[in-house]
């Protein structure tokens, strides 16, 4: 089951945290696998990873908000069978809180940089008689999150786009699903802490596990076994979804 062999995958961001989880279980279950960061020296761990297991990858340096760029390096992959458009970046801030230069920056990375590259790899999928792409939404495009007022409209957007690409292509064998992860523990959750809480860390590590009702946080593997399900010919029945993978956080937080 889950067999992605002679399946072609791109993961956008796949060079830690979740992009590197869904990355490695791809290749473990078959896919070549095709990672595009900022910087290849960014993918270098995921690459080592997959290598050492016996599976293929190869890594580009990429800006996802440049669309030149993005369809350079599109043309260099070829056809595709599988995008995973999991590249983006935070932000903490109200709406008058939000600096305008902020606001452009996320809009451009986590909105942008999607649209790139689904204009880029939807010829290449169709040139693979069809294919899935996977967005990477959040549970801030379901619920209201505090601080979170660019980054919930991107996400926000990204569900949306989920929902347009799935009834447009629905016709050609294209399957498009969203994800919403809550808090999963990647090196940003681990940075983000030292950054602004170094005199209490376990505390604050502590009170953010448990703002899920499941009483931690989630680990990038889980939402990687999750990406594989939906890549996969078992769920070839499953089109224009969001799947939360949230510890009960948008349904048990009352």
């Amino acid at each position: 089951m889950f067999s992605l062999k002679n399946k072609k995958a791109v993961v956008t961001g796949g060079g830690s945290g979740i992009g590197k989880a869904i990355a490695t279980i791809l290749a473990k279950q078959g896919a070549e696998v095709h990672i595009i960061e900022l910087g290849t020296e960014h993918a270098q761990d995921t690459l080592d990873e997959i290598k050492t297991n016996g599976g293929q990858a190869f890594s580009y340096g990429c800006d996802v908000s440049d669309h030149n760029a993005v369809h350079e390096v599109f043309k260099q992959i070829g056809n595709i069978n599988i995008l995973i458009n999991n590249a983006g970046i935070a932000h903490i801030g109200k709406a008058d809180t939000t600096d305008e230069a902020d606001f452009d920056r996320i809009m451009r990375v986590n909105v942008k940089g999607v649209y790139n590259c689904l204009h880029a790899a939807i010829p290449q999928i169709r040139l693979s008689g069809g294919g899935v792409i996977i967005n990477m939404a959040s549970i801030a495009a379901l619920i209201g999150l505090p601080d979170r007022f660019v980054y919930s409209a991107a996400k926000g957007a990204v569900k949306a786009i989920t929902m347009s690409v799935a009834k447009d292509y629905i016709g050609e064998n294209i399957r498009c699903n969203s994800i919403s992860p809550a808090r999963v523990h990647t090196p940003f959750v681990d940075g983000f802490l030292q950054k602004n809480y170094p005199d209490n860390i376990p505390e604050m590590f502590e009170k953010l596990s448990k703002s899920q009702p499941i009483g931690r946080m989630a680990r990038p593997e889980e939402v990687g076994a999750l990406a594989l399900y939906l890549c996969s010919d078992e769920a070839s029945f499953i089109t224009g979804c969001d799947y939360p993978i949230d510890g009960g956080f948008t349904t048990l937080n009352n």
